[in-house]
């Protein structure tokens, strides 16, 4: 499994509460986003209490299986949620700090567990087409599951910031799990939404699927393509290619 990764402040914000890592644990690999919400009130530290706390329990004790994964996330998650909320507690200053997160953990090249709450995403690119593998824990989203907003109109409403789920928020972090065959030569991208709200699918397809580029030249380009459209927000990218 080849991965590269860009992380970019955008062209509007003067912090880059966005955070990426990726980890190792002998065949198999955890890649992580998160975005961290809050504004001035330290989401880059919540972005960051969330990815530490996946990260060093995956070095520690790994899951071995996909239904272990899907517990597995739910309770780092939680660890994470409530070591926030403590820090929250004990600093003014980081009183409503938050982050959303998208985690994926690949089992031998052969299959993927995909986590995600709040609305950075995962995608796979396979066989020319590319599927969202996460769903949006937004305002927006909900209004276009139920019919009242379309997903253009959804893209360009006021309301699109407001996220219906994170971590760090409430003492309940509930998050959405499911798991994908790894097919040879899929390319799975994390993002922020920095990436999805400022480039179409059409676009990110147009990246995926050029052969030319290494991994780390497509996340230049989409990040690229989100400052072009006025980077509002920071820019987190991910690939991950199936060898």
């Amino acid at each position: 499994m080849k991965t590269a990764y860009q992380t970019d402040i955008g062209k509007q914000r003067s912090q880059n509460q966005d955070r990426v890592r990726v980890f190792h644990n002998g065949k198999n690999m955890l890649a992580i986003v998160t975005d961290g919400i809050g504004g001035n009130r330290s989401g880059d530290v919540a972005a960051t209490i969330a990815i530490d706390q996946l990260g060093r329990q995956f070095m520690a004790a790994q899951p071995q299986s996909v239904s272990e994964a899907k517990q597995w996330f739910q309770e780092q998650v939680l660890a994470a949620n409530a070591l926030i909320l403590k820090k929250s507690q004990e600093n003014q200053s980081y009183q409503g700090m938050g982050t959303t997160l998208v985690v994926a953990l690949f089992f031998n090249d052969q299959q993927v567990v995909v986590a995600n709450i709040g609305d950075s995403r995962g995608y796979i690119y396979h066989d020319g087409l590319l599927t969202q593998i996460t769903i949006d824990h937004s305002l927006v989203n909900e209004l276009v599951k139920n019919g009242d907003l379309s997903e253009d109109a959804a893209r360009v409403s006021p309301q699109k910031n407001i996220i219906t789920r994170a971590i760090g928020i409430s003492p309940d972090a509930q998050i959405e799990v499911n798991s994908f065959p790894v097919n040879p030569g899929d390319l799975f991208l994390l993002c922020s939404d920095g990436l999805s709200k400022m480039v179409n699918n059409e676009q990110i397809k147009a990246v995926l699927s050029t052969d030319q580029w290494t991994l780390g030249e497509k996340c230049q380009r989409l990040v690229s393509l989100a400052n072009q459209a006025g980077g509002p927000d920071n820019v987190t990218v991910l690939i991950s290619q199936n060898n």
